[in-house]
C-alpha cells in the first residue's frame, strides 16, 4: 500500500515533498467533499471473503502489520501489487502513514483473513488523484490478506499444550535444555523444525533469541507449549537470511525433552525398601542389580531384563557410569530405586549407543544381591587370624616350594571352610593366579618363604620406608 509519509518505490518518480504535499491535500480536500447525491460521505465497504477458524487476535489501532494487496480500479486495471514488488507491505496503522481508507479497512483484521475493500475518493487520494498513476475522483478496490500482527506492547505469549501430570522440575536461567521444536511465521508458513534431532542449548546465556529464553522458563520434561514471539524479541527488522522477514513474528511449537543443570546430582526416589533392612550396599561390595534405562521422553535404551542375568558391579570400581555408581550406595537386596542422573554423571556431551549427547538418564533400579567387597588393593582377606604357619600350611608335599597347583588348592579351600574370602565378581581362576603371581617375586614359577608376604606385611613395611 501507498504510505502517507514515506513513499512507496512506484512513487520515488515524485520528489518527496511533493508526494507529501499531494497526499496531504488530496486527504485534506476529500474530507470536505460532499458525496454527488448531497448526502454522507461514503465509507469504506469492506467484503470479508476468507475468514480463519482461530483468530486470537485482530488488528486495532497502533498495532504493526505486514500484508500482501493488489489494488485496482473499478474496472480491473491494476494500479500496483506488492506481489509484483515480491515485498510484503509492513507498516503501523492508524497513525497516517496509509491513507485513510486503507487504515480503515485493516482495522480487525485477523492472521490470514482475505478482505476486498472499497476505498472511496475522499478516502483515498481525493480530488486531486496522483499524478501518473491514481486519477483525481478515483475509487480505489484493494485485494488484501494479512499475515501478521504484533504491537509495541507486546510479551511472550504462552499456551501450554500439554503438560505431563509429574513435574520433577521445571526449567530455570542457566539450565540446560534439549527440545524439539516446529517453526512457523504468524501465517504458518515454516521456517525451521528440529527435524530428527534436538535442540542442545543453554536457557538465558545469549544462545537463544529472548523470545525463546523467556517462553521456556517454567517448561517441564514432556511439556507442549506454543509460543508466539514479537520481532522485537526475535529477529527484529533484520529478519534472518532469507526465511525470517523483517518485523516478522515466530510461531514455535515446542517438546521439552529434558532439563538439568551443571551443578545438579543425582535424584534418588525409593520405590520400594523391604523390611528388616540391616546391611546396606558402600564401596567395594559387589552387586548384582537389574535395571531400566530410558531417556527422561520415555525411550527405552537398555534394560538388564533383555540379558536374562542381573548386571554385576563393584561399588567405587568405576565399572559403571558415576552417578549410577552413586544411585546404587546404601541400597539394599530388595529395595527399588529411581534414579534421575544429569549428562555429566553419566555419557556427557558425546552420549552412547542409543543415548544422545547431554542426555538425562533414568534408571529404574532392584537390587538382586549383595556380598561384601575387599578393601581397595586386596583380593583375597581372612576372617580372622591367617594360619601361624602360613607357609607350612601352603606347601602342601612339604618341599620349600608352592607351585600353582599347591596355592590355588590351598587358597579353595579357606574358601570352602569358610576361613576367607576373594574378591567377588570376578573368575576365581584368575584372581587366585593374580594372587600368584604378586607373591612369586621372580617370577621362576614358584613362591618360596622369603617370597611370601601378606599384604598388610607389605604395606607395614612400606610406611616405614617412606619414614
Amino acid at each position: 500500500m501507498f504510505p502517507a509519509g514515506p513513499p512507496s518505490h512506484s512513487l520515488l518518480r515524485l520528489p518527496l515533498l511533493q508526494l507529501l504535499l499531494l497526499v496531504v491535500q488530496a486527504v485534506g480536500r476529500g474530507l470536505g467533499r460532499a458525496s454527488p447525491a448531497g448526502g454522507p460521505l461514503e465509507d469504506v465497504v469492506i467484503e470479508r471473503y476468507h475468514i480463519p477458524r482461530a483468530c486470537p487476535r485482530e488488528v486495532q489501532m497502533g498495532d504493526f502489520v505486514r500484508y500482501h494487496y493488489n489494488g485496482t480500479f473499478e474496472d480491473g486495471k491494476k494500479f500496483d501489487s506488492s506481489y509484483d514488488r515480491n515485498t510484503l507491505v509492513a507498516i503501523v496503522v492508524g497513525v497516517g502513514r496509509l491513507i485513510t481508507g486503507m487504515d480503515r479497512g485493516l482495522m480487525g483484521m485477523c492472521v490470514n483473513e482475505r478482505r476486498r475493500l472499497i476505498v472511496p475518493p475522499h478516502l483515498g487520494y481525493g480530488s486531486i488523484g496522483l499524478a501518473g498513476l491514481i486519477p483525481p475522483d478515483a475509487t480505489l478496490y484493494f485485494d488484501v490478506v494479512l499475515l501478521d500482527v504484533w504491537n509495541k506492547e507486546d510479551t511472550v505469549q504462552v499456551s501450554t499444550l500439554l503438560r505431563p501430570p509429574h513435574c520433577p522440575r521445571m526449567v530455570q536461567d542457566g539450565d540446560f535444555v534439549r527440545y524439539h521444536y516446529n517453526g512457523t511465521l504468524l501465517d504458518g508458513t515454516s521456517f525451521d523444525t528440529s527435524k530428527g534431532g534436538t535442540y542442545d542449548t543453554y536457557v538465558g546465556s545469549g544462545w537463544l533469541i529472548k523470545g525463546m529464553d523467556q517462553g521456556l522458563l517454567g517448561m517441564c520434561p514432556g511439556e507442549r507449549r506454543k509460543i508466539i514471539i514479537p520481532p522485537f524479541l526475535a529477529y527484529g527488522e533484520k529478519g534472518y537470511g532469507t526465511v525470517i522477514p523483517p518485523q516478522a513474528s515466530l510461531v514455535f511449537h515446542v517438546l521439552l525433552i529434558d532439563v538439568h543443570n551443571p551443578k545438579d546430582a543425582v535424584q534418588l526416589e525409593t520405590l520400594e525398601l523391604p523390611p528388616g533392612c540391616v546391611r546396606r550396599a558402600g564401596a567395594g561390595d559387589f552387586m548384582r542389580y537389574h535395571y531400566n534405562g530410558s531417556l527422561m521422553d520415555g525411550t527405552l535404551f537398555d534394560s538388564r531384563h533383555d540379558y536374562g542375568a542381573p548386571q554385576e558391579a563393584t561399588l567405587g570400581a568405576n565399572k559403571v557410569i558415576e552417578g549410577l555408581d552413586t544411585g546404587l550406595q546404601g541400597m539394599c537386596v530388595g529395595e527399588r530405586r529411581q534414579l534421575i542422573v544429569p549428562p555429566h554423571l553419566a555419557h556427557g556431551e558425546s552420549g552412547a549407543r542409543g543415548v544422545p549427547g547431554s542426555a538425562v538418564l533414568l534408571f529404574e533400579v532392584e537390587l538382586v544381591s549383595r556380598e561384601d567387597g575387599l578393601p581397595t588393593g586386596y583380593l583375597f582377606v581372612w576372617h580372622k587370624d591367617p594360619p601361624a604357619n602360613l607357609f607350612e600350611d601352603m606347601d602342601l608335599n612339604k618341599d620349600g616350594e608352592v607351585p600353582p597347583e599347591e596355592f590355588s588348592t590351598f587358597i579353595k579351600a579357606q574358601v570352602s571352610e569358610g576361613k576367607g574370602r576373594l574378591m567377588p565378581g570376578q573368575d576365581p581362576e584368575k584372581t587366585i593366579g593374580d594372587m600368584f603371581q604378586n607373591q612369586d617375586r621372580n617370577q621362576d614359577g614358584k613362591i618360596t618363604v622369603d617370597e611370601l608376604k601378606l599384604k598388610s606385611d607389605e604395606d607395614e613395611e612400606r610406611v616405614h620406608e617412606e619414614l
